[in-house]
């Protein structure tokens, strides 16, 4: 009998594609999204410390109590939300796969999904193999703005779900309030549902206020809000995310988490739950931390060949190379890496309509040595 594909279009995925033609031709990787530079000595030390505490074994499927109880007390002081530790707050092996769990829980056959690409790629395979349809809403450069009057002329009564995604993977752009009052309106009208993917909540810069879906009173009864402990810790090996969503919603999420995943990385729930609470204040650095990497690689940039996209958020930078090559982006890519040593990402992955943008996309959670190898590479690429 022979096997027929549920994802027939799935492949490896880029990130893996890339990270490994890096090694093979000792590239400097600036493509697939993790740091270069290690987690506090705090975290470790505390990781070392619960593993031989014991803290070895299963974890409640929920999530060990002290971590979600912290994780409340950050939403209440990043965004002022109050939310139950117990019934509505649920730890996950990574942002990935609450981002699954949250689909599968909603989307049923004939569902659709709506996604603004350029979009992660793990909305799209998620949803079908929920047996819904995802309807694509392309963004353009260079500020990726949604047109949201045109959002609700797509909405059908198919729609079933809205993904957002902000500060967004992988062109740095970050929702306005008039953005979160016009989703959370959306929503409202049409009564669906929303996954608010967050992972970078935390990396907002030039001073700009840290937004978030847990702000709209008027969607939360209907959202599954997503973040990341490994993009925010920069441990993104330990595959530690969480969902906050209403207890009726967080109900049907367990139920699907369990058979996933059912826990997590206990050792590693403790050690972040520890660090939350000795130093509840080192989240707001994160920002100003990220932003300097940022302004580093433009820098390092600035005359070369390249023309930089705005960033507003995330770790990652777009980037402009038609000044260098008439390649597409998925060749230039390659041809980056095998001939000049430094490894990104075509932007065109990221969208199901088929792109001639000559975008990429680097990423700056480097060390400083990395980011300045890295540049002088790119800097002698002329037109």
């Amino acid at each position: 009998m022979e096997l027929r594909s549920k994802l027939p279009w799935v492949g490896t995925t880029i990130f893996t594609q890339m990270s490994q033609l890096a090694t093979e031709h000792q590239a400097i990787n600036l493509s697939q999204g993790f740091p270069d530079f290690p987690a506090s000595s705090l975290l470790l030390d505390e990781l070392n410390r619960q593993v031989f505490a014991g803290n070895n074994q299963y974890a409640p499927m929920t999530g060990v109590a002290v971590l979600r109880q912290q994780i409340a007390a950050l939403t209440a002081r990043c965004y002022g939300r109050q939310v139950d530790a117990d019934t509505e707050t649920t730890v996950t092996s990574g942002a990935t796969e609450a981002l699954f769990v949250a689909i599968q829980a909603v989307v049923r056959p004939g569902d659709e999904v709506i996604v603004f690409d350029p979009a992660y790629d793990s909305y799209q395979p998620a949803v079908e193999l929920a047996g819904g349809k995802t309807i694509h809403i392309q963004l353009a450069a260079p500020d990726y703005q949604i047109d949201w009057q045109a959002v609700n002329r797509r909405v059908t009564d198919q729609t079933k779900l809205i993904i957002v995604n902000s500060p967004h993977n992988p062109t740095g752009m970050v929702f306005s309030a008039a953005d979160w009052r016009a989703l959370a309106d959306l929503v409202q009208q049409h009564g669906l549902f929303c996954i608010s993917d967050e992972v970078y909540e935390h990396m907002v810069f030039d001073g700009a206020a840290q937004l978030s879906a847990h702000q709209q009173a008027a969607m939360l009864d209907r959202t599954f809000v997503v973040s990341s402990f490994g993009k925010t810790f920069h441990v993104t090996g330990w595959k530690l995310g969480y969902c906050i969503a209403p207890a009726n919603l967080s109900l049907e999420f367990r139920k699907i988490h369990q058979y996933v995943t059912f826990s997590s990385f206990t050792p590693a729930q403790f050690a972040i739950a520890s660090v939350l609470e000795q130093t509840p204040d080192l989240i707001s650095e994160l920002a100003g931390f990220y932003q300097q990497k940022r302004d580093q690689f433009a820098g390092l940039l600035q005359g070369s060949a390249f023309k930089l996209l705005p960033c507003k958020g995330t770790y990652f930078q777009l980037a402009d190379y038609s000044a260098v090559s008439t390649l597409n982006d998925v060749e230039f890519c390659h041809w980056l890496t095998v001939q000049h040593g430094v490894a990104a990402i075509p932007l065109s992955v990221f969208s199901r309509q088929e792109q001639d943008s000559k975008i990429i996309r680097f990423c700056f959670a480097k060390q400083p040595s990395t980011l300045e190898q890295a540049a002088e590479r790119l800097c002698r690429l002329n037109p």
